[in-house]
């Protein structure tokens, strides 16, 4: 049976230990049928790789789990939550983030502006720069994921615009973190950090219990 979207999300058991569960997603756009009762089951501390050729409907499966598209139809649960239809903003506070593949930077801004945006650190109304760069900073460092937090997003190759986006996903604490077809863009140095920023993530996830 199909959930529409905005269906009231009713929590409910899932299977033991499992982080997300998509049944029978289905997202047309036009006359082009970009997912057909699609299944993706997680288990909690796993990392996974979804594959396939360009047009296959990965982006826009791992999509809406991550809140940017509305399902025509399917279920989709995370740590057990019915979340089907759910937006972009209840993804990352419940530690959903998605790591594109084309880049979702402002490129005026800086490093920790952009990582921040929409979660900024304040004081009073205003950003806090310093507190918001010492903070991504910190992530930087404890990721591997070497970046310059004061930098403009426009001052940085695309090796470095690839871990601002990744960080940024990283900066909502998620456990079910979404990378959409880094190899397209990683040397292998950045295949190496992200080899280490799954073992970091996978440590998170640990600690969250998630």
């Amino acid at each position: 049976m199909n959930e529409s979207p905005g269906a009231d999300r009713v929590a409910h058991t899932n299977a033991a230990g499992s982080a997300i569960r998509m049944q029978g997603v289905r997202k047309r756009f036009g006359a082009v049928q970009a997912n057909s009762d699609a299944t993706l089951d997680v288990s909690t501390g796993e990392i996974h790789a979804l594959v396939g050729e360009n047009g296959a409907g990965k982006s826009t499966l791992m999509r809406m789990l991550s809140g940017m598209f509305q399902p025509d139809g399917g279920t989709i649960e995370v740590a057990g939550r019915g979340v089907t239809g759910w937006s972009t903003a209840e993804a990352i506070a419940s530690g959903v983030g998605m790591v594109h593949q084309h880049f979702m930077l402002v490129p005026t801004l800086t490093v920790a502006e952009n990582v921040v945006l929409g979660r900024e650190i304040k004081r009073g109304v205003l950003l806090d720069r310093k507190r918001a760069i010492a903070a991504v900073q910190s992530l930087s460092e404890q990721t591997g994921l070497a970046v310059d937090a004061s930098r403009r997003v426009a001052d940085l190759s695309v090796g470095e615009a690839q871990r601002v986006e990744i960080l940024k996903a990283r900066s909502v604490v998620a456990p079910c973190q979404r990378t959409a077809s880094p190899p397209t863009r990683a040397r292998p140095t950045a295949v190496s950090r992200l080899n280490r920023l799954a073992l970091f993530n996978r440590r998170v996830a640990a600690c969250c219990g998630c």
